[in-house]
């Protein structure tokens, strides 16, 4: 029986599975019954644990007051990810207008970062707080960020930079920012922990076939996790399963962890599930 495999955090996971659910029972599956659906499991590669800043009795406590100490003149603010929005607004407890006397912009690297802003009313005030995102959902990245970042046509010398990211990843964006002159300060508000090897929620994945499967892959240092752990773990290997990646690093990783078939789509929800339903009509 074919498998489709999720591999994003538990929390995020749960609104993808329900759209894909959704998804693979309509008319865009040919000569499809239901009986030949395949089956969605959760694997969840990475837990994101954000940061506390609530108890008196931590040092995390100190991390909300430098937040919130950084914004009071601070010229711009990056989120790398939806994560890094929850965790932060979670540390702040207020409106992000309240936190500087001028108006913070604030740059974000894709659409489900910007959908994360509006739920915290972020770009919805009466007078919005500028929000800049790549045009194009095709450069949804760092570099993509940076060349929208100038439209802000900003001498960057003596401009102040703070960037809300996990603990890790890529330093890119960062590095070029100081490299144009700006201070940068990057904070962590949360990290990844790997899921554990005797989870059970690697047991349905020991009975599929990997030929008959599809992953959903939205992170590198998930797909790099997940590649260790099969080499160590499994005696099956990548070579026959597909992947589905919505940016071609991700996909280079999926590759050298030994996936055979890769496919690359644009970001978002809506394309993970249209390129799922042409990988199930194409693999009847």
């Amino acid at each position: 029986m074919r498998a489709i495999i999720v591999t994003r955090p538990a929390g995020q996971a749960r609104q993808l599975i329900e759209l894909l659910t959704a998804g693979l029972n309509n008319d865009q599956l040919v000569n499809l019954g239901k009986q030949d659906l395949p089956k969605i499991l959760s694997l969840p590669l990475l837990t994101i644990v954000p940061k506390e800043g609530t108890s008196r009795n931590s040092q995390e406590i100190s991390l909300a007051e430098r937040i919130a100490s950084s914004l009071k003149d601070v010229d711009l603010a990056i989120f790398v990810s939806p994560n890094a929005i929850e965790c932060t607004m979670r540390l702040l407890e207020g409106s992000w207008q309240d936190f500087s006397a001028r108006m913070i912009p604030i740059g974000v690297m894709g659409g489900s970062s910007k959908t994360a802003l509006q739920h915290h009313g972020i770009g919805l005030e009466d007078a919005p707080t500028r929000i800049l995102i790549p045009e194009n959902n095709e450069h949804w990245d760092s570099e993509g960020l940076w060349k929208e970042l100038q439209s802000l046509h900003w001498d960057w010398s003596g401009r102040r930079v703070i960037i809300f990211k996990g603990e890790g990843g890529r330093d890119w964006l960062a590095d070029t920012l100081t490299a144009a002159g700006a201070t940068v300060e990057a904070i962590s508000v949360y990290a990844r922990v790997p899921l554990n090897v005797d989870s059970p929620t690697w047991e349905a994945i020991h009975e599929i076939d990997f030929s008959q499967s599809l992953w959903l892959l939205t992170s590198s240092e998930a797909v790099r996790y997940l590649g260790a752990v099969i080499q160590d773990q499994f005696s099956q290997t990548l070579l026959y399963a597909s992947a589905i990646c919505p940016h071609q690093k991700i996909g280079e990783a999926a590759k050298e962890i030994g996936f055979g078939k890769v496919f690359i789509c644009e970001p978002g929800d809506e394309a993970l599930i249209k390129a799922s339903q042409v990988w199930l009509n194409l693999n009847q």
